[in-house]
């Protein structure tokens, strides 16, 4: 009788080892697990946020292929200004010359005259034409210049900071009924302020996750 209370505690025992043993390893193989899919989530979104960048990337390079566009216009207006300049002075030194050989006809003196001031005038309005076209061009230069980098080269940099950016998964147990101050969300999740500061959310495993202050919602 004895022998056979001592098998069944001896067997009772044992059970109850394999099953705290069989416990053990299912727990580290769900926490292995966990690990592995959220090392394969980050590795996605950092993907998402590199694929994101190289696309502002591209978009910067169009802007700035259309900026280099216009001011290989602007540069062809200013040629072309300058060209008008160059005929006018020589409309004006025409003018002159005429003036010399004529000077000793009144009349034809006066209509060199004529011809010169209105050469000069010529000359005068294309020289305004050309400071004003130049002035357009540099300023539409400047303009496209500071579009491209408001709008591609700011988001880009952006996208990249955020891409770097991590959050902080601790084997902290956090606690259901804290007193912390609930400051906001992160992914659905509430996010709280830890007395020294510090922004949390409890995560699936009911740890503390902590997170940059930018990203709070």
């Amino acid at each position: 009788m004895k022998k056979l209370l001592l098998l069944t505690l001896m067997f009772l025992f044992s059970n109850s080892f394999l099953a705290q043993e069989t416990e053990t390893v299912a727990k580290k193989s769900r926490k292995t697990k966990a690990k592995t899919e959220k090392a394969a989530k980050e590795k996605s979104e950092a993907a998402e946020e590199k694929a994101k960048a190289k696309k502002e990337e591209a978009k910067a390079k169009r802007e700035k292929a259309k900026a280099d566009k216009e001011k290989a216009k602007a540069d062809k207006e200013k040629a072309e200004a300058t060209a008008e300049k160059a005929k006018a002075k020589k409309e004006t030194a025409k003018a002159r010359k005429e003036k010399e050989a004529k000077e000793n006809s009144t009349s034809t003196t006066g209509k060199a005259k004529s011809t010169a001031g209105k050469a000069k005038a010529e000359a005068n309005k294309a020289d305004a034409k050309v400071k004003d076209e130049a002035d357009k061009a540099k300023s539409k230069a400047k303009k496209a210049k500071e579009e491209v980098a408001e709008k591609v080269e700011k988001p880009a940099k952006e996208a990249k900071a955020k891409a770097t950016k991590k959050v902080r998964e601790t084997t902290e147990k956090a606690n259901p009924n804290t007193t912390d101050k609930v400051i906001g969300k992160y992914k659905e999740r509430k996010v709280y302020e830890g007395p020294r500061g510090g922004k949390y959310y409890i995560n699936k495993n009911g740890n503390k996750t902590y997170i940059d202050d930018d990203q709070v919602e």
